[in-house]
């Protein structure tokens, strides 16, 4: 039995909470219970929080970096977790993994270049890439009984023809949920190294991996796999901890990681928020037995929304998540129209998600449903997209 309450409803109204305080400004009403947006609803456990309060407590918030117990604790996290020995030295600590991508794709590639995606993908990929002046090219996932996968054969005849120069791999994959296997990142990341194609590698949903899986850290896999790679990880996802600016991206080689660095100064960046810094450590020496029991109740809210469509909502299709706490749902089923999934979900259902159309073309009837919530708030979304869908089948 967890000693930790996940069963909590924590209020986060008038906290300038984006996926609470926002829905008029971003979604044009205020009538949508949001599920949404990739944070969580759990507030972290006392002794995380009685860390951040002694930091908070000294009431000076200088310029900080930094130091040798936030390295230890960084490595401590990695090698406890994964077996992966990572060197201090490998790591600029930036706000946010998206930050990092963002300028690691300055740092790699020069305006004009291509730089290739597997799409259903997170959707700010392809607008960093376009917003930067590079070219985005996209290789289809392919969906076969439920479960995604790499066209490999696709993957490579893209790089050849487009000349791509950067691969941008989500992993764990954010919307499909995929657990990508030892022997598939070895297969994407032999044809990129064939190709003199660089690698961007986003493992910032890599702590949440359901039973049955395991996650493999990409530099884990050699050091000729790791030195063509920068790779971006973050304790925000895990912790719920986006709000303080703490990202760690990681560089084993000298060349990419110098290039990298110009890129950041060029940004104007240098230190790091003080809170976060403190949170980080904290996390990573003291955050290991909150996160297995979170583990554990997203199992469970997984197990939950499984039964529930399958026994009230038949028409909606669950894609099978492996890891991550978003769980891709096809509602082809219900509805053949984008326009109206639009107003099945938000008008009728009075639900806030992340629409598919947002991680590629091809997806526009699905939706991205986020579960780290509450068992109670998961439940009266369900049973307010059940009573949509049944409304409509009344009405028949």
């Amino acid at each position: 039995m967890s000693t930790f309450d996940f069963d909590r409803v924590v209020d986060r109204r008038g906290t300038s909470c984006l996926k609470y305080d926002f829905g008029l400004q971003r979604a044009g009403r205020e009538d949508l219970l949001p599920m949404w947006v990739a944070d969580m609803d759990f507030a972290l456990p006392e002794n995380i929080l009685a860390r951040i309060r002694e930091r908070i407590d000294h009431g000076i918030f200088g310029y900080t970096d930094p130091d040798d117990r936030y390295y230890k604790a960084a490595e401590g996290w990695f090698e406890r977790r994964y077996g992966w020995r990572i060197d201090r030295k490998w790591i600029s600590v930036v706000p946010g993994v998206v930050y990092g991508i963002a300028a690691a794709i300055r740092a790699l590639s020069d305006r004009g270049d291509t730089i290739i995606i597997q799409e259903p993908v997170y959707y700010p990929f392809r607008e960093m890439i376009e917003e930067n002046g590079r070219v985005c090219v996209s290789s289809q996932l392919v969906e076969k009984d439920g479960r995604y996968e790499m066209d490999l054969a696709d993957f490579e005849r893209k790089i050849r023809e487009h000349n791509v120069k950067v691969f941008i791999l989500c992993s764990p994959h954010n919307p499909v949920g995929r657990v990508w296997s030892r022997e598939e990142l070895k297969a994407v990341g032999g044809i990129c190294l064939e190709n003199n194609v660089r690698m961007i590698v986003d493992e910032i949903h890599c702590d949440f991996i359901f039973p049955g899986h395991t996650f493999t850290p990409f530099a884990s896999l050699g050091e000729v796999y790791a030195k063509n790679s920068v790779f971006c990880t973050s304790p925000s996802k895990t912790f719920n901890m986006a709000g303080l600016q703490i990202a760690n991206i990681m560089i084993p080689d000298d060349q990419m990681r110098r290039a990298f660095r110009k890129i950041n100064s060029a940004n104007g960046y240098s230190q790091a928020n003080a809170a976060g810094l403190a949170a980080a450590r904290a996390v990573f020496e003291e955050g290991d037995e909150w996160l297995d029991a979170l583990r554990d109740y997203l199992a469970g809210n997984l197990d939950y929304m499984r039964s529930f469509l399958k026994e009230k909502i038949p028409g909606l299709r669950m894609i099978e998540p492996e890891g991550t706490y978003l769980v891709w749902v096809d509602f082809s089923g219900v509805t053949g129209s984008y326009e109206d999934l639009l107003h099945l979900v938000r008008d009728e259902a009075h639900l806030w998600l992340d629409e598919g159309a947002i991680f590629g073309k091809q997806t526009r009837l699905f939706e991205r449903f986020n579960i780290a919530c509450p068992r109670s708030v998961l439940k009266e979304a369900l049973e307010r997209l059940e009573k949509a869908v049944q409304g409509r089948m009344e009405g028949k």
